[in-house]
């Protein structure tokens, strides 16, 4: 006989309380289907909603996590193609289905798309139900706990930089913060085609990581004037792309200043602070800067990875520091 509950971390809104707790095994309903969780990453995201440093979201209690990867365990009506046992890895979000763009076909101009684990239950727990059109094919030959990171950690830089970036073939690329997004920026831009790739960290240890997974350089903010190296480096001609994946205004601002000609900065990094720039407008518009906000990616970006991680050329091996019961 099936199982009728199941543990899952469940964050209460109004306390601010993590617990986990048995709840119900939720069921599929038509187009779903409900996914046995092999593995679930912990995103600085699922930290920053517990302790109340991102905007409240709309369920009073909700099962954290969009970082997941697992087996189908039941299929709901209308569900093509997918069959219980298969390893899948999920999205981390789906569009609402119900603005003027998703009922036009439109959905990747969502206006409201909804974040698993935020805006609808989520991977910190052994079950979890989601439409059957965020799942990806899962090669038998990628662990779950690696597989659980690609539809954030590695896709949400990979597509910031070649998609909304446009990173180039050829084109010189700084990298601000090598943490869990920048580590895998690195080994993306590399497979993208960057002749440059430099990474700038305050931690010598991160520095020291950057070089490991492929930078060609890596500068410390702390020892040295990042923007003068960065010139001295580039020949004078500064960066076609600087990345902000720290989600902090300074790391921003010097990326913006060690900008070249029709130079481009993605921020990748989420906060809240305001964003404060010292560049000048005038040199701004003089040098063609541009300055763009980043988040999501499309279902094909996360099949792409998944291949590249199957073939041995995306290597998420070191990306798991630790792995760790769900009770814990």
């Amino acid at each position: 006989m099936a199982k009728t509950t199941m543990r899952a971390a469940r964050f209460d809104r109004a306390s601010r309380q993590l617990s986990v707790q048995d709840v119900p095994v939720p069921e599929p309903g038509p187009g779903e289907v409900l996914i046995r969780v092999e593995a679930a990453g912990i995103c600085a995201s699922d930290l920053h909603m517990i302790d109340g440093i991102l905007p409240d979201f709309p369920l009073d209690h909700v099962i954290p996590g969009h970082e997941g990867a697992g087996t189908i365990a039941r299929v709901g009506a209308a569900v093509p193609l997918w069959q219980v046992g298969q390893r899948v890895v999920l999205l981390a979000g789906r569009n609402c289905g119900v603005c003027r763009h998703c009922v036009g076909g439109s959905t990747k101009a969502c206006l409201k798309p909804l974040v698993m684990g935020q805006n609808y239950n989520g991977s910190w727990a052994e079950h979890v139900v989601v439409p059957f059109s965020v799942l990806v094919a899962l090669p038998e030959n990628i662990p779950f706990e690696q597989a659980a990171l690609i539809p954030d950690a590695v896709a949400t830089p990979y597509t910031g930089m070649v998609h909304r970036g446009r990173l180039g073939l050829g084109e010189a690329v700084g990298l601000w913060g090598i943490g869990g997004l920048g580590v895998h920026a690195v080994q993306t831009a590399r497979l993208a085609g960057a002749a440059l790739i430099i990474a700038i960290d305050p931690i010598d240890a991160a520095c020291q990581r950057a070089l490991e997974l492929g930078a060609d350089h890596a500068l410390n903010p702390r020892t040295m004037d990042v923007h003068t190296e960065v010139m001295r480096l580039t020949n004078g001609e500064g960066l076609d792309l600087a990345v902000d994946l720290a989600g902090v205004n300074a790391a921003l601002d010097q990326a913006v200043s060690c900008l070249g000609r029709y130079g481009r900065a993605v921020i990748i990094g989420m906060c809240l602070e305001p964003v404060h720039l010292t560049e000048p407008s005038v040199m701004l518009g003089y040098m063609n800067h541009e300055v763009l906000g980043h988040d999501g990616y499309e279902q094909r970006d996360i099949t792409g990875l998944v291949r590249l991680v199957a073939s041995g050329k995306l290597d998420l091996s070191r990306s798991v520091s630790h792995v760790v019961p769900l009770e814990e």
